[in-house]
């Protein structure tokens, strides 16, 4: 027979620890998506919880009076846990943004394919370049640097000590929009060339031979070259994951600089 007692200042102390490891789980990568179900989620949450309240050592003293001081300090934890994921998880929208510009350029801006994991519409090259991003961040340990990090922002930030400071924030924010487009362009970069090289022939073409109807003839061959050029530059994935790897971590330091 198991007989474990605790105080109510642990079981205070634990509840805030699952407050943020729950609302990072809840949005980040890998563990928030629509696919695992709640109960995983859930359970995954105490269980980490339990976990990093067995291995902090140095444990603040909680300072409130009422109820309401205890809630202040949940919607702290609560808050800090949902920015550290959502740090992490604004980064997956860099390639959907890039698949969006490629489909542009080749024709295939109209078609659109439902995403399982977002419930929401993608396009084709934003499709095929998310999932193969994600597959190599996985095989590449980010699931694991996720918790690691989670772990270490204990150390950083302890428990009710988070610092909200909205000039901080808004300076993470505006660092990450021009990332935004800068790692978006370098990933549709070898499309994009190759699709401004081929409107300059057409255009010549549509010169010297005007009649050809060259709107009918160029959408053809957007899309067949823009085709090609996705076979041929799958091999530069694992570069563009490791573009979203460091922006990743860069984003969930920054966040956790910016509640110090």
């Amino acid at each position: 027979m198991i007989n474990y007692s605790f105080s109510m200042v642990e079981l205070e102390y634990y509840l805030l620890i699952l407050c943020r490891v729950s609302c990072l789980i809840f949005i980040a990568p890998f563990y928030g998506t629509k696919g695992i179900p709640a109960r995983v989620k859930v359970g995954l949450s105490i269980f980490v919880s339990l976990l990093i309240y067995q291995t902090v050592q140095e444990r603040p003293v909680l300072e409130y009076k009422t109820v309401y001081g205890y809630a202040v300090l949940v919607l702290k934890e609560a808050t800090a846990g949902l920015l550290m994921g959502y740090g992490c998880n604004i980064c997956t929208t860099i390639i959907s943004f890039a698949g969006r510009i490629m489909d542009m350029e080749t024709g295939l801006s109209m078609a659109s394919l439902m995403d399982p994991m977002t419930r929401e519409n993608m396009s084709i090259s934003g499709m095929l370049y998310q999932y193969g991003v994600l597959l190599l961040l996985m095989v590449s340990g980010m699931y694991q640097y996720i918790i690691k990090a989670l772990v270490e922002s204990y150390e950083l930030i302890p428990v009710g000590q988070a610092l909200f400071l909205p000039d901080r924030l808004f300076n993470v924010i505006m660092k990450f929009l021009a990332d935004y487009i800068l790692i978006g362009f370098r990933i549709c970069l070898p499309l994009f060339a190759v699709m401004i090289i081929l409107n300059a022939v057409l255009g010549i073409l549509a010169k010297v031979a005007p009649q050809m109807n060259m709107f009918a003839v160029g959408i053809q061959i957007k899309v067949f070259v823009g085709l090609c050029v996705l076979f041929f530059t799958t091999i530069l994935l694992p570069q563009v994951a490791d573009m979203i790897y460091t922006e990743m971590k860069t984003m969930m330091v920054s966040f956790v600089e910016a509640m110090m």
